[in-house]
């Protein structure tokens, strides 16, 4: 795993599923306090070919980056550029979790979508001209209202799981073909069954397609329970 500094949830969720003939291996890309911006991310994201060379020392056989708006702010092909860097530096599949959340959302067959992040306006722009780009009706989105300058400071993606049922739950419309829960730091996971279960529809989170893409890449096909529909539906090859 290539996790920005800051966050303390990919790997956590990522330990949550894995059995006893997979280890995990992360190294730590530095991320310096500040609002988000183009450039804030550039910066991050200079570092994931030194990251990606580390990793491979430790004989990885694909390298997950975990940092959702750092593979969404630049566009689809940005995102799979990025998975291609990792591949050219380490020899072995990357995968990005922009990428994983539109392969999810094709494989739910969904069009119409509801979105409820934890970002501030920036990061919410950009997600939204990222998923219109490849094809979803956004119904609505639902971010944090603060401005970025004091949501910095407590950030939503801190939040416990309980207060994340209520806020995403409330975001997602009726007509919704899923709801989407984007941001690797957010401890959405944990709580996506219980999402699916009041909502009745499937629920994406950055974390959970992580895992899902990068489970498929290393050819792992047994479902996974208690974290919604689509780490259960690693049953077969054949999805």
């Amino acid at each position: 795993m290539m996790v920005p500094a800051t966050n303390t949830t990919f790997e956590a969720d990522f330990a949550l599923m894995v059995a006893k003939e997979v280890t995990l291996h992360s190294h730590r890309l530095w991320m310096s306090g500040g609002v988000e911006s183009e450039d804030f991310v550039d910066k991050v994201n200079e570092g994931i070919e030194q990251a990606a060379k580390y990793l491979a020392l430790a004989k990885v056989e694909v390298i997950a980056y975990g940092f959702t708006t750092g593979s969404f702010y630049r566009g689809i092909a940005y995102s799979k550029q990025l998975e291609e860097r990792i591949q050219k530096a380490a020899g072995v599949p990357g995968v990005t979790p922009a990428t994983a959340i539109v392969e999810a959302l094709h494989y739910f067959e969904a069009k119409r979508i509801s979105v409820a992040t934890p970002y501030p306006e920036w990061n919410n722009a950009m997600l939204l001209r990222y998923l219109d780009e490849a094809g979803f009706d956004v119904l609505n989105l639902e971010g944090d209202p603060r401005p970025a300058s004091i949501a910095i400071r407590e950030p939503m993606w801190d939040q416990v799981p309980e207060s994340i049922v209520d806020f995403a739950a409330k975001a997602c419309l009726p007509e919704a073909d899923v709801l989407l829960c984007p941001c690797t730091a957010w401890r959405a996971l944990e709580v996506v069954e219980e999402l699916e279960q009041r909502l009745g529809i499937p629920v994406v989170t950055a974390n959970q397609t992580a895992i899902w893409a990068t489970f498929r890449k290393l050819g792992i096909f047994r479902p996974i329970h208690g974290f919604g529909r689509l780490l259960e539906s690693l049953s077969s090859a054949k999805m």
